[in-house]
């Protein structure tokens, strides 16, 4: 399996849950910052989990960049999840339905509902119990990924 978690990070909280993501889902997982994305990033890769911060109700700029310059076709057989960090308020947006359905668009396969992590106040830290709720999803998406090879 040729894994990677792609994520956008203002203050670091979306990069320590791309890390424990990469982390449970193991040996050939890696992480990278949308802002050393190239061309190439994406060749080869077999199961991609995507991830960003809730900027205005909406993923990051550049994450909204990076899904536009996904073309229909372009993740065909590749198996996705989506993610993302948010301040826990009654209304919040949802940057990981948003993720999750230009992934599709793309061709890819969704292999697990989009998630949303905590992060107290604006700069954070996350929430207490966030990265066990993250490893505890990237298991649930490494049991899907087992399930269906």
């Amino acid at each position: 399996m040729h894994a990677r978690v792609v994520y956008d990070t203002t203050f670091g909280n979306t990069r320590t849950i791309a890390e424990v993501i990469a982390a449970e889902l193991g040996q050939g997982t890696t992480t990278l910052s949308l802002g050393d994305l190239t061309d190439a990033s994406l060749d080869g890769v077999d199961v991609l989990v995507v991830g960003c911060p809730i900027n205005g109700w909406r993923p990051t700029e550049r994450m909204q960049e990076f899904l536009h310059s996904l073309t229909p076709g372009s993740l065909t057989g590749v198996r996705a999840a989506a993610f993302d960090t948010r301040v826990k308020l009654f209304i919040h947006g949802d940057a990981a339905g948003k993720i999750s359905h230009a992934l599709h668009d793309a061709g890819a396969t969704i292999v697990a509902k989009p998630q949303g992590f905590i992060v107290q106040g604006t700069e954070g830290p996350l929430a207490p119990g966030e990265t066990g709720k993250a490893g505890a999803w990237a298991a649930f998406i490494g049991a899907e990924l087992r399930a269906t090879a």
